[in-house]
This record gives C-alpha cells, sequence and structure tokens, in this order.
C-alpha cells in the first residue's frame, strides 16, 4: 500500500485528481458541500467520468427534521446550500462575473452523469473521495468540502491542509463504506432534482424583484447575522401604540427603534440630530418603550428647559401626549454639585441617584469636559454624575441630546461616549467591530484634526478630514452615534408630511449712519472714547468727605451699607449734593478717580443726572461699571 501526503501548497489535490482520473472512471465523493468552482477546476476530467455519486455528509437541501434551535457543530446549513455558487473564500472567483457561463455547464454535466444524496440523520459523516478506474482505485481523505480550497486551488484561511492519498488495498476499504452509505435508504435521501433547481438559478434570467431582494440580501447578509434578538426592540411592549410614537415622522421613528438598539447593545447612544428634527420627541418616545418595561428613567437637562421636559410629564391641557402618563424624574446638571434641599419636587437628601435605568442627558455637551478639567476642583459635576447615577446601584443606560457634541476637539465626544461605558473603556472595546480601541481612535483622529487645522484655508476642506480619519472612527461613530441634517433628511425620506424646511437665507451685512448731523459723534469715534475709559472696583468709600470718614467708619458695617444703599447722595436740580461730594473729594485728593455703577433696574433719569453734574464739574474722565456677568452654567 502506498501513502501519499499533500499540503495542498507545493503539491495540490487538484493535480492528482487530474491525471488520476481518465475515461471511465467512477468518482464517489462525500463532502459537507460542494461547489461549482470546483468542477470547473476539473472540467475535462469530469466529462470522461462513466458516473459521479455525491453524498452531502451533513443535511442538506432536504426539508429538516430537527429544530430550528439545534445547532450544527460544522458548517451551517444555508452555507453549504450556497456553496454550490461558491463558498466565502471563493469571492474572487465570484468577482469575475463567470457564474452564469460555469453554472450553465456544471448544471448540464450534473443532469448527464451525477446523482446527489444527503445525510437525514443527526449522525456524522467523514469526508473522502474515491476514484475507481481500470488500472487504479485511489481514496483521498480527509475532504471536508468540495472546493477549491479542499481540492488546493485556492488558501482559504486554512493553517494547514493536509491531505492523504491511498492506493489499493487500503482504499479499497473507502470505497466499501461508501457502496454501503451509498445505498442505505434510512440515512440517505436523493437531492439531484434540488440541487439541479438551486443551481439553475444562477443562470435564469430573473426578474428584477427578484434580484433586488437577493442583493439586498447578500449586502445585508452579514449585518443580519450579527443582529440579537435581545438588542432589538420588544414591540411587546406596546410601546408603538403609544400616542408619542404615532405622532413621529419616519426618520424619528427610525431613530428610535435605532437608539434602542444601540442602548441595549453598547449602554449608551447620542442623538446628535441638527436642530430642529424633533431630539425632544424622539426621546420621549425611547422613554415610552422603557417605562413599559417597568424601568426608572431620569431627565438630567439644564434648568432652563425644565418647564419643557415637565410639561410632557405632567396632567395638563397643554400636554400633546397626556394619554402616555410619563413618569420619569426631572432634575438639573446643578442638581449634581447639590446635597441637600428640594429640586423640581425631589428631595435631594433622600433621592437615590443610583437607582435609574435609563438617564436622558439633555444638551450633553455641558459634560464634555470630563474629569479632572476644573481648576481647584477635586470633584465636578461629570465626576459626580459617574459616581452617583452611572456606576452606582443598577445598571445606568444612557442618552445623550445634543446638536454639537464636539466643540473644537475630539475629546469632547469620546468624554460623554465614557459616561456610557462608566469610562472604563475595555467594556466598549469588546463590543465594538474596530481593529484599534477606542483610545487609539480618538487618538488617531484627533492628530488627523491637528494636521488638518494647519492647512492652508483653500486646502482645509471637509474632504480632506474625511480622507485622513481612520476607518475605524466612523465605525465607531456608527455604532454610537446617531447624527442627521435637514439634508439627510430631504435625501433619504418622504417629507410630504413634514413640509419643505425653511431655506436659511446668507446673513445681511448693513452698515447705517448713526445720524446724519455732520458735527455729530460717529461709532469709531464712540468706540475711541469707551476704549479710553478704565474700569476698577467699585469702592464707595473713596466718595465720603474726609471730615465725616471717621464717623462712617465707627458705624457697623451693617449701618455703613444701609447709609449708602437707602439714603444716596442726592443729584437733584433743588439740592444737588452729588456735586459737593465730588468737588470737596478732588480738593481732598487731586488724583481721585469717579466711577458710575449701574444696572438694568436703575432709571435713565439718575444716571443722566450723575453725568449733568460731572459734566458741570468738567469731570470728563470716568469709570463706568455695569452688574457682573453672570456664571454661566457647564
Amino acid at each position: 500500500m502506498e501513502v501519499k501526503v499533500f499540503d495542498n501548497v507545493t503539491e495540490i489535490v487538484r493535480d492528482d485528481m487530474a491525471s488520476t482520473i481518465t475515461k471511465g472512471s467512477k468518482l464517489s465523493v462525500a463532502a459537507a458541500c460542494f461547489s461549482m468552482y470546483a468542477y470547473k477546476e476539473l472540467k475535462k476530467q469530469f466529462e470522461s467520468v462513466e458516473e459521479c455519486r455525491f453524498i452531502f455528509t451533513s443535511p442538506t437541501f432536504v426539508k429538516e427534521k430537527a429544530e430550528k434551535q439545534k445547532r450544527e457543530f460544522y458548517i451551517p446549513r444555508l452555507s453549504r446550500e450556497n456553496s454550490l455558487y461558491g463558498t466565502e473564500f471563493e469571492i474572487k472567483l465570484r468577482n469575475e462575473m463567470t457564474q452564469k457561463a460555469i453554472a450553465k455547464e456544471c448544471a448540464d454535466w450534473i443532469r448527464r452523469k451525477v446523482q446527489f444524496k444527503s445525510n437525514t440523520t443527526g449522525e456524522n459523516m467523514g469526508g473522502f473521495v474515491t476514484v475507481s478506474g481500470k488500472e487504479e482505485r485511489v481514496a483521498y481523505m480527509p475532504i471536508n468540502g468540495f472546493t477549491t480550497v479542499d481540492i488546493g486551488c485556492e488558501r482559504g484561511n486554512n493553517s494547514y491542509n493536509m491531505v492523504n492519498r491511498f492506493d489499493a488495498p487500503f482504499s479499497e476499504s473507502y470505497i466499501q463504506l461508501f457502496e454501503t452509505l451509498w445505498n442505505d435508504k434510512d440515512k440517505l435521501q436523493d437531492v439531484t432534482d434540488v440541487v439541479i433547481e438551486n443551481i439553475t438559478t444562477a443562470y435564469n434570467e430573473n426578474s428584477p424583484e427578484f434580484i433586488y431582494f437577493m442583493t439586498r440580501y447578500h449586502v445585508f447578509s452579514e449585518f443580519l447575522d450579527d443582529i440579537s434578538e435581545d438588542e432589538l426592540p420588544n414591540e411587546a411592549t406596546g410601546f408603538k401604540q403609544s400616542k408619542i410614537w404615532n405622532m413621529l415622522y419616519d426618520f424619528q421613528k427610525d431613530a428610535v427603534l435605532a437608539i434602542i438598539n444601540k442602548l441595549e447593545r453598547y449602554n449608551g447612544c447620542i442623538l446628535a440630530d441638527s436642530v430642529g428634527l424633533g431630539k425632544t420627541f424622539t426621546a420621549l418616545a425611547v422613554v415610552k418603550y422603557y417605562e413599559n418595561r417597568n424601568k426608572s428613567v431620569l431627565v438630567l437637562c439644564p434648568k432652563k428647559l425644565a418647564e419643557n421636559w415637565n410639561t410632557y410629564k405632567d396632567n395638563y391641557v397643554n400636554n400633546p401626549i397626556a394619554a402616555d402618563r410619563l413618569n420619569y424624574d426631572v432634575l438639573f446638571h446643578t442638581d449634581l454639585s447639590r446635597a441637600h434641599g428640594f429640586s423640581n419636587g425631589l428631595d435631594l437628601d433622600r433621592l437615590n441617584w443610583g437607582n435609574y435605568d435609563l438617564v436622558v442627558i439633555d444638551e450633553s455637551h455641558n459634560f464634555r469636559n470630563g474629569a479632572g478639567t476644573h481648576a481647584n476642583t477635586q470633584e465636578n459635576r461629570y465626576v459626580k454624575l459617574m459616581d452617583k447615577i452611572i456606576r452606582a446601584g443598577v445598571k445606568t443606560k444612557v442618552l445623550m441630546l445634543s446638536a454639537t457634541p464636539v466643540n473644537n476637539r475630539f475629546v469632547d465626544l469620546k468624554n460623554q461616549l465614557a459616561i456610557a461605558y462608566e469610562g472604563d473603556s475595555e467594556k466598549i472595546n469588546k463590543k465594538l467591530d474596530t481593529n484599534k480601541t477606542i483610545d487609539e481612535i480618538f487618538k488617531q483622529a484627533q492628530k488627523a484634526f491637528n494636521a488638518w487645522s494647519k492647512l492652508e484655508p483653500e486646502d482645509r476642506t471637509t474632504d480632506a478630514l474625511l480622507r485622513t480619519l481612520d476607518f475605524d472612527f466612523f465605525e465607531l461613530l456608527d455604532s454610537v452615534t446617531i447624527a442627521r441634517s435637514r439634508k439627510h433628511i430631504e435625501k433619504y425620506y418622504n417629507t410630504a408630511e413634514i413640509g419643505k424646511f425653511p431655506e436659511r437665507n446668507k446673513p445681511i451685512s448693513l452698515r447705517p449712519k448713526l445720524t446724519d448731523l455732520d458735527s455729530a459723534i460717529n461709532y469709531n469715534q464712540i468706540y475711541e472714547q469707551l476704549m479710553l475709559l478704565s474700569l476698577c472696583i467699585y469702592t464707595p468709600s473713596n466718595y465720603i468727605f474726609p471730615s465725616k470718614m471717621q464717623k462712617y467708619l465707627d458705624l457697623p458695617e451693617d449701618q455703613r451699607d444701609k447709609i449708602l444703599k437707602n439714603e444716596g447722595i442726592p443729584c437733584d436740580s433743588v439740592d444737588n449734593q452729588f456735586k459737593s461730594w465730588v468737588r470737596n473729594a478732588r480738593t481732598a485728593n487731586a488724583d481721585l478717580r469717579i466711577a458710575i455703577k449701574a444696572d438694568a433696574t436703575t432709571p435713565y433719569s439718575v444716571i443722566k443726572n450723575v453725568m449733568n453734574s460731572l459734566q458741570d464739574l468738567r469731570e470728563n474722565r470716568y469709570n463706568l461699571i455695569t452688574s457682573l456677568k453672570a456664571e454661566s452654567e457647564n
């Protein structure tokens, strides 16, 4: 007995079979699948065989007896059946666009010389090939599938693919085994007609509708394989029967379904639709879905938006979705820094921050700075959001709403996304279909942006930036964000119900004259005068008579303030004591500087009297102080 081993690299099975198969040979194949491209490689030899018998070693092209839930250990049935037109490792061959011609020739050969049978049991069968000729009786094993990969024409994804060739008498054992299996009606079922019918579809003239749906299937099949039923919205909750759902436009409904999928899969999502596309209503539909699942929901928003969110959950006549009876809590960004008191009807002393299943953060860009970014602050709002809500208590999902999630750094987006994965990048890295970690993705993106920002204005285009960004960056954005513009909606959705979006006109720059009088002051002169002003701290004590200073200082502090606040210094035309104060103060201190402080509540007449009095005294230089700018929320 002679045994020969093929590594399918230096020596391949196809070449040996080509020399072994002669006119009148009988070919017997037991394999998991059959590819017409393997037929193409041995077409000349196959035409000379007397007959070919093929056994599918796993149930293929037969009605499944097993339950759908049962998993097969090796090649899935669908993949086995689709291998007729080429396996995933024969994509290069499929791209040559010769399928129609090959399928037609293969189908003709099958009709004349081939019979197919399939294993109908759950029993495992090993794959092998036998060639019975007048001079040689040879067996090849193992042969998992009869494809170009298995016979050595393509590499596939195998680290190695060793195949043994056995001559007689050892090959007789395989020939006899095949005969036994072939004649066992309890284990095998004839599927020749089904195979012919399926391979015929590859060269038949099909309707445009069929081609369209087949194209869509092959384009999205990989996506469909990744979908888990647990991540899809459960319609049994009845959220599609809610008032809010039926008020949404199609593009908003698509956003709701996508958000739920992302929340279930990645634990977080940023809705960054343009202004005016209804992010609030979209978020309310998501809230309704989770409330129907008996989840506790918190809305974190700036204080100025409280009335908006409160309206949609309260039993008011102006609440268009009052029938949905939403029951989420509304708190403010600033409440994260508070430990006591009441906020929007909730006692912060007793509030269980860690018991929320879903947190909706409106204007989430307020949390773009992340942790440790505020001077002299150990715990900012971002840190407290993480510690109080996200990391504490139950597992919390995060929906962030912002039309501007990125200011001028990609780290703004990263910090917001970090809220969803609790600041632990490993929790999202294993869920993303990317080659790089999320930290590496943002680092590369920021580097590309910095290089792009230094280009000349004519070269600093959007297309130039997109070309420099890594594919993983776009994969990340697609996974955890939803961002659509009005142009996107108009292009991909029927806007008949919405109507046409208003067109944004270019701003018109107007430079009107201050007055028609030639001798009057103009804008440039006003600007020059304002630049001469030197603002200083308001110190009323600088304007007290020296003779009265000691008496004033002897008073308690609260009384001193009360005298200036309540009594003041008369500046009317009858008793203008203000002039006396200024005149005497100037006499006592030639370097005296005058300051006028006013706010929005000060009547204009008072200011006018003060300025007129200063002009009478020829005091033309003074400081003007307005109220302090309110600290903006962050």
